[in-house]
């Protein structure tokens, strides 16, 4: 598994907890969210037991993955448990994917009625089966059409808060995200939320911290930066450069659940305690294997489950070696199995605090539409991006661990 790239520790003057007064709260609309912390939407991540998982080590605003407005308008079965929740689990938000005003409109009045009390718009994900179609990081080039999808959610959700969350643009030469931010505060988003890279960039290199600050200087509305929170120290060092009024945490919670208890620490003013030792990852691997069985079932849950065992591991003595083992478990008692090949004991180690889980560290050639960059005042939504079916089919596969 491989480390960042070129992704420094912070610094001894970094590592200082926030003091008295230092941050405020984060205010969406009704919604105060304290500490200022937003678990990341990441597909075939945050779902609910993880999310549920992640409410416990600490506090903040924990966001569903994304959810097709199409599929779910549909009925489509997976797309609906994906969107749900469990008593308990306030505030309650969900992701919103679309292209289409109406859809978007529609789906999130529907998740209003539902009793969820925050939506988020995806205007950034980088993936090519969507970008080529003219969703995600391709909508803010056209700011016609995202004011008509921001617009649609603003109105459809009441006195819900909705933001949206962006990338910096489809490359260097092509950014938007200043665009974006107006077009957020015009039609009365809540906040925006900025990963400060391009979508050509995927997850490499250091994220542009000052970008985040460019787009602070350019709106009234929140900013939220995204973008390299590894340690509870780099969400608080990232407000104090930037002015943002939160942060976003996205790959460095990946099997590390209890870094939100570190936030809510060292946003407290506390010191966050050292990580758990492999014992109590364990523990945590064992609670997390069956929230999963018990939403998805136990063949999907443990399919699910093989992901996470990677990332639990990352960094520990032989987890390179269990890997194979672990990509191939059926059941908790076979993960049991290869876990006890490490000594519960084994502290965490100091060199996967910053490890690169879930993404590489590759770049892109963004594939838009034939001919979409010649038309960017047009506010017309892409034609059928993707059929009902294939988004059923994009939805299982991002699922299968």
């Amino acid at each position: 598994m491989p480390l960042t790239d070129d992704q420094p520790d912070p610094t001894p003057a970094d590592r200082a907890v926030a003091r008295p007064g230092e941050f405020a709260p984060l205010t969406l609309g009704p919604l105060e969210v304290w500490p200022p912390v937003v678990l990341a939407p990441m597909a075939g991540v945050t779902n609910y037991p993880f999310r549920s998982l992640c409410r416990e080590f600490g506090a903040g605003l924990f966001v569903s993955e994304m959810i097709t407005a199409r599929g779910y308008l549909n009925g489509h079965e997976l797309t609906r448990l994906l969107a749900s929740s469990h008593e308990g689990e306030s505030p309650r938000s969900v992701q919103i994917y679309g292209s289409d005003p109406l859809d978007v409109g529609e789906m999130a009045r529907a998740l209003v009625a539902d009793g969820v009390e925050h939506i988020d718009l995806n205007f950034g994900c980088p993936v090519p089966k969507v970008t080529r179609h003219g969703g995600g990081s391709a909508i803010p080039v056209k700011p016609r059409l995202l004011a008509r999808l921001v617009r649609a959610a603003v109105i459809a959700a009441g006195d819900v808060p909705v933001t949206i969350k962006v990338r910096k643009g489809i490359a260097d030469d092509l950014l938007t995200f200043l665009d974006a931010g107006r077009v957020a505060e015009a039609e009365g988003a809540a906040a925006i939320g900025l990963h400060a890279r391009t979508a050509a960039q995927l997850y490499s290199g250091r994220a542009d911290r000052s970008a985040i600050t460019e787009l602070v200087n350019a709106v009234s509305i929140p900013v939220l930066g995204n973008g390299d929170i590894w340690e509870s120290w780099d969400a608080l060092s990232m407000m104090r450069e930037t002015g943002c009024a939160g942060v976003i945490v996205g790959r460095g919670c990946l099997g590390r659940p209890w870094l939100f208890r570190e936030l809510s620490d060292a946003f407290d003013g506390r010191t966050p305690a050292p990580p758990p030792n492999f014992g109590r990852i364990t523990e945590i691997m064992i609670d997390h294997a069956e929230r999963l069985i018990d939403f998805f079932g136990e063949s999907t849950g443990m399919k699910q489950m093989r992901k996470w065992c990677t990332w639990y591991t990352v960094g520990f003595p032989g987890s390179a070696s269990a890997r194979a083992a672990l990509v191939r478990v059926a059941t908790i008692d076979d993960m049991l199995a290869v876990l006890r090949r490490c000594p519960p004991d084994t502290p965490f180690p100091d060199n996967a605090l910053r490890a690169n889980r879930g993404k590489g560290s590759r770049t892109q050639d963004v594939t838009l539409p034939e001919g979409y960059l010649e038309q960017r005042d047009d506010d017309t939504p892409p034609r059928s991006a993707h059929s009902p079916e294939e988004l059923a089919a994009w939805e299982r596969a991002l699922q299968g661990g």
